[in-house]
Parts: C-alpha cells; structure tokens; sequence
C-alpha cells in the first residue's frame, strides 16, 4: 500500500481542534519540524501534546506554545523553554509532569496493548495523587495507564512508501514507540526511498504501523544549546 503524501500540510490535514498528539524528539533531536510548522499554520487548537518536552522558545513545540495552540502538556522537563515555565507557573497551561521512564514506559505499553503497568517512581510524592497504589515484595508501586493518542507525529532518517522507518542514532528517542502508540501515525522523513532499499534488519518501525508519509525538506536540526571549549 502506497502511504506517500504530497507534504507536511497534507499529512496533518484531518488533525481537528482538541485532539491529542505525540510528538517524537528529545529536546530538539529528531522532532518531525514539517508538521509541526504545519501545525502552526493550520491554526488548530486547545491540544493536547505528549512529548518529552516542549522544545525551545522559536522552535519546535515552543511555536505552537507561543501562538496558545496548545491546552495541555504531558511531558517530563520544561527547562530549555521559558514560555513554557511561564505558562505552567501562571496557570495558563495544563500541565502533567511525568517522570521521563513512566512517560516512556506508558508510551511503550499502549504500542505493546498492554493498559497498564506498576512503577515504583513517584511514590511517596504528589504524582501518585488518585493513584492506585500496592505493595511487591515489601515495595510499594504506582499503577501507571498506557498513554495513547490520536495521531503520532514522528521524524525519520530513512522511510519507503509503505512506511517503514530507519531512524538515525538517537534521533530514536522517544518516536519508535510513538510511532506505535497513535491511532493514526504520520512520519516525516529525510529520504523517501522505494522498497526492497531498507535493509529489513535495520528496519526499527514496520511500516504496519504508518499510515501516511512524506519527505520533508529544509531541516534546521537545531541545537538546544551548543557549548564549545576553548583550549
């Protein structure tokens, strides 16, 4: 089945106000920017976002922040985004700070179908608040959902039409298991190539799991922060 579509626009036509995305990246590593620029021009809002984070103020989520497209976070760090800190402590932004293996593991367990698991993190804190909670072997666990969304939106190296996906080094993070977690899953890449040119050992999502894909062009693959040494 051919899944290609014409660009980031078409990919994120269908996404409606209100609904709920994963978006891949670890910071700024491997986040899909075609679609979340087209995001930000759809005009879409009240939506609610699971990612790691929530990029930089002019980049990434930060732009979809910046124009309050966004009602919720889930995610585990905020602090390489100032607009976000400032939204969070003035209450303008739901927020649910997850810790960042749960936030994976919740991830993992809904492409698993697995509804839910037990973690010791957070127990004992504000984040076992409602929570289930029993005791193993002498040790208390929380009872963590698998989280699940609408679509997932993710960024890959290398993908053939019929979606499979070859990420590059770390730019895995966060979106193998996104890619597996949304009812419907759009990929970004940066070489649309046909198929039968992946190695199928090297293939980290099977292409079962896409539904729609696109090349993307004019990657910036910023750098939070760069630091240098001066010898």
């Amino acid at each position: 089945m051919n899944k290609v579509v014409a660009n980031a626009d078409a990919a994120i036509q269908d996404i409606p106000n209100s609904a709920t995305i994963m978006l891949g990246g670890f910071g700024l590593c491997g986040i899909p920017e075609n679609c979340i620029a087209a995001l930000v021009r759809k005009g879409i809002n009240d939506l609610t976002c699971i990612s790691n984070n929530a990029g930089v103020d002019d980049f990434g989520l930060g732009m979809l922040l910046k124009t309050r497209q966004i009602r919720k976070m889930m995610s585990s760090y905020v602090g390489e985004n100032a607009e976000f800190e400032r939204q969070l402590l003035s209450g303008e932004l739901e927020v649910d700070l997850i810790p960042q293996g749960t936030l994976a593991t919740r991830i993992q367990m809904a492409g698993m179908g697995i509804p839910a698991f037990f973690t010791p993190a957070g127990y004992g804190t504000e984040i076992a608040a409602g929570k289930e909670v029993r005791e193993f072997n002498g040790k208390m666990y929380l009872m963590e959902r698998a989280l699940y969304a609408d679509f997932a939106i993710v960024k890959a190296w290398k993908g053939d039409r019929f979606g499979n996906l070859l990420f590059r080094k770390t730019t895995r993070n966060f979106s193998t298991s996104m890619a597996k977690a949304g009812t419907i899953t759009i990929a970004e890449v940066e070489h649309l190539v046909e198929p039968g040119e992946l190695e199928p050992d090297q293939i980290h999502v099977a292409g079962i799991y896409v539904h729609r894909i696109f090349e993307g062009k004019d990657y910036e693959k910023r750098i939070e922060r760069r630091t240098v040494k001066i010898s």
